[in-house]
């Protein structure tokens, strides 16, 4: 007999929800963009967040219930992205979640929205897709990730400073493209020449896993407006913008396929799964695919829809409620989490 899950994802500035099955099959997957909230902020801001997330919450469950046919009555559990996030943002979809299990009396499943990202690529795949490396590259986090299994993760390196996608919105914010950074570069990046400017590619020493965007940004920075900040220059248009988000773009991409080459080696594996909402980028998803073809591996990247914040990736409670792997009612919100 099947069973049938509710996930909610209130982790940042998405109120999402889906309904998915054990296999898992995705029902529906219902998101409700904050976009426009935080557009003339250049970012995300917490407070507005919460508030946005608190109004729209319930009647995108309401709409992931009706575009999937199922009733809350045919739920098995109820699953929620509980860790890492903003932590008031992440309360709103852990309360809710929290009063949903104990109403239907079912199960409540608790999903790390990181190793969601990489399972997102699972569900996409149809299959198993572990063990493999994971890099998860997103506005908050970037991570490398020996994923040993579903539910076995070993980070294998994180950024020191900026994420990569916390990069593309502050360069984004200086070239004047608008709010979020990712799409807006990727875009512009189409008709730019990557090689029109060497910014910085920091990548350590050759054992060395970690990431650091923070001297790319103010590489950028000073090439756009000059060293003297109290006077800059004016943003660049035309084709001078286009360049230097082609370059910039290029950067990151390199240091991202460089550092997934270095984590194949190091593990010997041959399957590589990228997720978050930077996997959505054009330029990164080619070169990925290179890199694996040049090692005869496998890439798993889920479709856009599955790359950017969303509930169905939380599928990955399915794999929890197998081994009854339930939280418990008192279930927190954990803004921050550290892997061993």
């Amino acid at each position: 007999m099947t069973a049938h899950f509710l996930a909610i994802e209130t982790s940042c500035d998405e109120t999402a929800a889906s309904v998915f099955t054990d296999e898992p099959k995705i029902l529906s997957n219902v998101i409700a963009s904050q976009t426009e909230l935080h557009q003339r902020f250049g970012g995300v801001v917490p407070e507005v967040a919460a508030r946005a997330h608190l109004q729209r919450l319930l009647p995108v469950i309401d709409e992931a219930l009706r575009k999937s046919g199922k009733r809350l009555e045919d739920m098995a559990a109820i699953a929620v992205h509980h860790t890492p996030g903003l932590v008031g943002a992440l309360l709103i979809g852990v309360s809710a979640a929290k009063a949903l299990a104990i109403a239907l009396d079912v199960p409540l499943l608790a999903v790390n929205h990181i190793e969601a990202h990489i399972y997102a690529a699972r569900v996409a795949a149809g299959r198993d897709i572990f063990p493999c490396v994971g890099l998860v590259v997103s506005g908050g986090h970037t991570a490398l990730f020996h994923c040993k299994s579903s539910l076995q993760f070993e980070l294998l390196g994180s950024t020191r400073d900026d994420a990569a996608g916390e990069a593309f919105d502050k360069v984004a914010q200086i070239l004047q493209l608008g709010f979020p950074g990712g799409p807006a570069i990727d875009r512009e990046a189409a008709t730019g020449n990557p090689k029109a400017h060497r910014f910085p590619r920091t990548l350590f020493d050759r054992d060395n896993l970690d990431f650091s965007f923070s001297g790319l940004k103010t590489a950028v920075l000073y090439a756009v407006h000059g060293k003297d900040l109290s006077n800059p220059r004016p943003a660049p248009t035309g084709q001078e913008r286009a360049d230097f988000a082609a370059s910039f773009q290029q950067a990151v991409v390199d240091v991202l396929v460089e550092k997934c080459r270095r984590a194949l080696v190091t593990t010997g594996l041959k399957r590589l799964a990228v997720g978050g909402g930077v996997a959505a980028n054009q330029s990164l998803r080619i070169a990925m695919t290179d890199l694996i073809g040049d090692r005869q591996g496998e890439l798993f990247i889920p479709p856009m829809e599955l790359c950017t914040d969303n509930a169905a990736m939380a599928s990955l409670a399915v794999e929890k409620w197998r081994l009854s792997l339930f939280a418990p009612m008192d279930l927190d919100a954990e803004p921050n989490l550290a892997w061993s």
